[in-house]
């Protein structure tokens, strides 16, 4: 940002995240040279987050210093077990007071999504770098602050789309390029899976040692239940999007990444879901189908919620389709019921680093363009399911998004109101530490 510090920038828009809730420090200003040992902290240490602290302790380039859960226990317990690695890690409740250390170099995000920008953007202005968990973004307009805030404060912002770091679906991506199935015109991500109903739950209190109010943040005051808490918040819009950006996105980012979509949006987006299974508190739906139509590729993406894994053999996976064949599991499959697996060493891709090695080769070397899975394509696909959400949502829409002007420029419903939809209102003091 040239002439405007981020200290200056903050105070010029006004009370953000940190502004409003502590003071703002900034990490140290060397950049990091490849030699470096990477200081980490991970925000949200539940069964993800925990694995994060894990194999952010175990590796050879860095070091976990700081872990951060709204649940002190679990932070306490997850810092004790981490600090017989290398050292001491300290726990915290508060990711605002975690970020004035001015020595975590990095931050990585495993929270509820409703949380995932709102932090990744407080620690972007603190300094940090940042791997982010899919979705990285719980509205359009934080996927667009997040992509503007990486570029310009040149940081390192990792989408937890880990695919991209797999050899073997690099190949695949080449396999196509090189035409191994004719011209492929059409890709489809299916999410098949059974989750189970929830029931109803009733009111009760928060469990003993939890800041119940730091966990809602942004989101609307609600009375604590079972069904908002642990892996379940998924299923509530305030906090998450269903199953399309929790497991679906996986399948979704193959679709658009190999397709050479994953940087741009599609003409069109038509829509259809709702709930044909569950009768709960569920508010996302178990049921949803959505068309990414571009000019010369369909990406389509079914969800089914009722279905047990392997019901048909390919329900939770993403096939494409060419002229010449189609392509599932790393398995080519061509006229005459001639099959070729595709190997990664076939089209001279190298063995890669896994997702959270690449992040942190990144980070040593202060170079974004190293990441496997940026926030420029993440940040992207987030959005995409976002839109698709909001089709859903309006009462199953078709609906073009335009992103120079980051808007809704077409909608078979109401087109106020899908544009409406594309931010949301946060509750204060949980507002955001970057507003562009």
């Amino acid at each position: 940002m040239s002439g405007l510090t981020r200290r200056k920038f903050i105070k010029a828009t006004g009370a953000g995240l940190l502004a409003s809730a502590a003071p703002l420090i900034i990490s140290r200003n060397g950049q990091a040279a490849p030699s470096d040992t990477v200081n980490v902290a991970v925000v949200g240490v539940g069964s993800r987050g925990g694995g994060h602290a894990g194999t952010f302790a175990g590796m050879k380039n860095s070091r976990l210093v700081a872990v951060c859960d709204v649940d002190s226990k679990k932070a306490e317990r997850v810092a004790k077990n981490e600090s017989k690695e290398k050292g001491p890690v300290k726990p915290y409740t508060d990711f605002r007071r975690m970020l004035e250390d001015r020595s975590i170099d990095a931050v990585s995000i495993a929270t509820c999504d409703h949380w995932h920008t709102p932090v990744a953007l407080a620690a972007i202005m603190a300094g940090k770098h940042v791997y982010v968990e899919k979705p990285s973004s719980h509205t359009v307009h934080e996927g667009n602050l997040l992509m503007k805030a990486a570029k310009q404060f040149n940081k390192c912002v990792q989408h937890g789309t880990q695919r991209r770091s797999d050899a073997g679906h690099m190949a695949v991506k080449e396999a196509i390029k090189q035409g191994i199935i004719g011209e492929c015109y059409m890709a489809k991500a299916i999410n098949c899976q059974r989750r189970k109903k929830i029931g109803r739950a009733m009111p009760e209190n928060p469990p003993e040692g939890v800041n119940y109010d730091l966990w809602l943040g942004p989101a609307p005051v609600a009375q604590f239940t079972k069904n908002r808490w642990r892996y379940k918040w998924h299923w509530f819009w305030d906090y998450g999007g269903g199953d399309l950006v929790n497991d679906g996105i996986h399948h979704l980012d193959l679709a658009v990444w190999q397709t050479g979509m994953d940087k741009q949006y599609p003409k069109e987006i038509v829509t259809s879901g709702g709930q044909l299974w569950y009768d709960d508190d569920h508010e996302t739906p178990d049921t949803q189908t959505i068309m990414y139509i571009y000019d010369k590729v369909q990406v389509m993406y079914e969800m089914r919620l009722w279905t047990p894994y392997g019901m048909p053999d390919f329900g939770n996976d993403m096939i494409l389709y060419g002229t010449e064949g189609w392509i599932c599991e790393h398995t080519a499959h061509l006229k005459d019921d001639k099959k070729v697996q595709i190997k990664a060493e076939d089209y001279g891709i190298e063995p890669t680093e896994e997702i959270f090695e690449n992040f942190i080769t990144a980070v040593r070397n202060d170079d974004p363009s190293m990441l496997n899975s940026p926030i420029e394509t993440g940040g992207v696909l987030s959005n995409l399911c976002c839109l698709g959400n909001i089709g859903t949502r309006l009462g199953n829409a078709a609906l073009t998004y335009d992103g120079k002007s980051q808007k809704i420029v077409s909608c078979s419903k109401d087109i106020d109101k899908a544009n409406d939809m594309l931010t949301k209102n946060y509750r204060k003091p949980y507002t955001l530490a970057y507003t562009g």
